[in-house]
């Protein structure tokens, strides 16, 4: 046990070769350390003459709260001069890291941190700076920095990924017309034995972005890449004809669904639209019809299957929207199916089928999207990798969104996100130095 009370203020400041000189403490104040570092510079760096001390000059730092108190750290930086009068060295100050970085408001402990608290806990940076009592821009920038340090560090954070998903999210939106900016979400959608992670996220959701990240990554990572997922959207099919022309590139089941209902439900505005002259009303047969529509047929009970038939008995005389309802519960029926060949049989056939003269334009519409992405589609049956992940990733960011109440900086949206939902290892954090 340690008596020599010097020695208890140096290990409660945690500090090596570091001197305590004294603590100020005022009520209602943070407790106050001064200290000073034990480095020996005491040697000139041009003629390598002895120096001597010019000044200390006291830096103010933010460190960890200590026994339920604030605690601010003053670091009396020593100045060192040449005594040569013919020297042209000047005067020097050597910063010692382990206290803080050069022009840091944080102390190295202080900023790390913070850096787990709002990158790994999820928390504000409001909240953590308040609890630190400094300013939100001193803590974010202090994320921001050991945050990018700590990714670039991570060398095995993106290992070889067998199959790669695309999505977009809503960055922000500026201007009095609040003009939506968006993001590319890369992420590797896992597998049995490896979660979901997300690998970056770069600006818009066009394809230029995302093939230039995917061009500047190393070919053998990219030829590891076996397929590509994605929701129905040509530019993220172009970012994989172009930048990984050699992956088999799958279209997300839930979204070919949702497209399947999405036309099931303009056909019901339409038909509404046409027979009674105005949009659904709630009297109105396909309006009250239209969670019924879009349900699962299996998960409908006697009622509401008898419910269902009723409504389109009297609201749509043509049966359009019946027509566009069994179009969308067979194409729900491909994902029941086992066999690839079966399947791309199956979906063939069914886009020649809706088609047909006596279908609705949506109907129509939806049996060439279906021709269109057939390739796709039917790879599902291959590899049963779905955009899930990807989806999952998004709502981790989106939660990220919701703590810090929006960002304007692309910089650090993605520097947390990627904190929060990129899993790197944050063991490595002790190890970094920030740029």
């Amino acid at each position: 046990m340690e008596v020599n009370a010097t020695r208890i203020c140096e290990l409660l400041v945690g500090l090596h070769d570091v001197t305590v000189l004294g603590v100020e403490d005022v009520p209602d104040r943070p407790v106050r350390v001064h200290v000073e570092s034990r480095l020996d510079q005491g040697w000139c760096r041009a003629c390598g003459c002895r120096a001597r001390v010019k000044d200390r000059d006291p830096v103010q730092l933010v460190d960890l709260p200590c026994f339920g108190r604030r605690v601010e750290l003053v670091w009396r930086k020593v100045r060192w001069c040449c005594v040569e009068p013919a020297c042209e060295a000047g005067s020097w100050t050597i910063i010692d890291d382990r206290i803080a970085p050069s022009r840091a408001v944080l102390t190295d402990r202080a900023a790390r941190w913070a850096t787990r608290q709002v990158g790994l806990r999820g928390r504000t940076v409001r909240e953590v700076a308040d609890e630190l009592g400094c300013d939100w821009h001193t803590v974010n920038d202090a994320v921001v920095a050991y945050g990018e340090a700590l990714l670039d560090a991570d060398e095995e954070r993106v290992g070889p990924v067998d199959a790669l998903g695309l999505d977009e999210t809503l960055f922000c939106r500026r201007g009095p017309r609040h003009l939506k900016e968006w993001c590319t979400s890369i992420v590797d959608v896992g597998g049995p034995d490896r979660p979901a992670r997300l690998i970056d996220i770069v600006a818009g959701r066009s394809a230029a972005g995302a093939c230039e990240w995917l061009d500047d990554q190393p070919q053998v990572w990219r030829g590891q890449i076996r397929y590509g997922v994605l929701d129905l959207s040509g530019p993220y099919r172009k970012v994989f004809d172009d930048a990984l022309d050699h992956v088999t590139q799958i279209a997300d089941p839930f979204h070919v669904i949702k497209h399947a209902n999405a036309k099931l439900d303009e056909c019901r505005r339409r038909v509404q639209n046409e027979t009674l002259g105005h949009r659904g009303r709630k009297d109105d047969p396909l309006y009250r019809a239209r969670r019924l529509l879009t349900k699962a047929h299996e998960r409908l009970d006697e009622s509401g299957d008898a419910k269902l038939a009723g409504l389109l008995e009297a609201g749509d005389p043509r049966g359009e929207v019946r027509m566009a309802w069994h179009a969308k519960e067979v194409i729900r029926s491909i994902y029941d199916l086992d066999d690839p060949d079966l399947a791309r049989t199956f979906v063939d056939e069914l886009a020649d089928d809706l088609q047909d003269d006596s279908c609705p334009p949506e109907v129509h519409s939806l049996g060439r999207t279906l021709r269109r992405w057939l390739d796709h589609i039917v790879a599902w049956h291959e590899a049963r990798a779905t955009n899930g992940p990807t989806e999952a990733m998004n709502n981790l960011i989106k939660r990220i969104k919701r703590i810090g109440f929006g960002f304007r900086r692309l910089r650090h949206y993605r520097v947390r996100a990627l904190l929060y939902a990129g899993r790197p290892n944050w063991d490595l954090l002790a190890t970094i130095t920030p740029r």
